[in-house]
């Protein structure tokens, strides 16, 4: 993922949310909705967690320190496990309390056209912000489903772009309609209970997001594709006779250090060696451009037949 694409969704969700915010703690003052309330909320959240992504985009690019000499890359992991934390506890349960309030102590809605308008209208604005997570996260999930993409994308601002837009408008759907029933009965447990949807649905997200964010933290390898491209251009059959194992970390979204043991020819001299290793860096860093921390550890493979390649 392009940090520039990245950024643009961000920041179209930023814009969107809190213009958003606003709009519904306008009609919350208005009107008495615990949806509105709830959903603004959200907004003010969402807007907090896009603030959190940029934070961390920032600091990523810090140059690396004698303290830290693989770079600051995984800040991007930690802001984004932050924003599931601040989904989870300022939106989700703040939404099924106060769901659980209305429920108990219902009231009608009043001025039923402020928050109805401001639904629309945020609605409209998601929508907005949506498509243009949609459009950039496009340009790099290739092939790969949308579940593929949330699942095995090695940046984490776009899937979680994703995830909160669309979470925030199936949130707008749910408010409409538990508003819409309770203008229609004259029951306002109707919009606690949407706003208690409204919760747990936020609360699913935050956990789907802390996962996935979970793994990254840990340390992900390199996709299949190009841990393949890898080993096709480790090897080549001369000096570099095969790939005794290897491992692959993303020490941030665009950074990939790469280790191996290879096995190389019992008669070279320590020279072509070096060589060999120097012209496999080349090879490897021009087939998969993000593996820029490289070690090469020569070994005389001692093995039946072939070495066998990295799984």
């Amino acid at each position: 993922m392009s940090a520039s694409g990245g950024t643009k969704a961000i920041v179209a969700a930023l814009a969107a949310n809190l213009a958003i915010a606003v709009a519904k703690f306008v009609a919350f003052l208005f009107s008495g909705s615990s949806s509105m309330l709830a959903e603004s909320v959200h907004s003010l959240a969402d807007s907090g967690n896009q603030g959190l992504l940029l934070v961390g985009g920032k600091k990523a690019q810090r140059e690396a320190t004698p303290q830290h000499p693989f770079g600051y890359g995984r800040e991007r992991y930690i802001y984004a496990f932050l924003v599931s934390i601040v989904l989870f506890s300022v939106g989700g349960m703040f939404a099924i309390y106060e769901g659980y309030e209305k429920i108990k102590d219902p009231h009608e809605i009043e001025a039923w056209y402020w928050p109805v308008g401001v639904l629309v209208f945020a609605i409209i604005a998601e929508t907005f912000s949506f498509r243009t997570a949609i459009k950039e996260s496009n340009q790099v999930r290739g092939t790969l489903s949308w579940k593929e993409f949330v699942r095995r994308a090695k940046a984490p601002e776009l899937p979680v772009v994703l995830l909160e837009d669309l979470g925030a408008l199936v949130g707008l759907v749910l408010a409409l309609v538990g508003v819409s029933l309770a203008l229609a009965t004259g029951n306002g447990v109707w919009d606690g209970i949407g706003t208690l949807c409204i919760g747990v649905l936020l609360i699913v997200i935050a956990i789907v997001l802390a996962a996935e964010t979970k793994s990254l933290l840990l340390g992900e390898s390199a996709g299949v594709d190009e841990v393949k491209k890898i080993e096709t251009a480790l090897v080549d059959n001369d000096t570099v006779t095969g790939i005794i194992h290897m491992r692959t970390l993303h020490l941030g979204p665009e950074e990939l250090l790469v280790a191996a043991k290879i096995s190389v020819q019992h008669d070279e001299t320590a020279g072509e060696v070096a060589a060999a290793i120097d012209a496999a860096e080349e090879r490897i860093r021009a087939a998969v451009p993000i593996a820029r921390v490289i070690y090469l550890e020569p070994d005389i493979y001692r093995g039946s037949g072939r070495p066998t390649p990295a799984p």
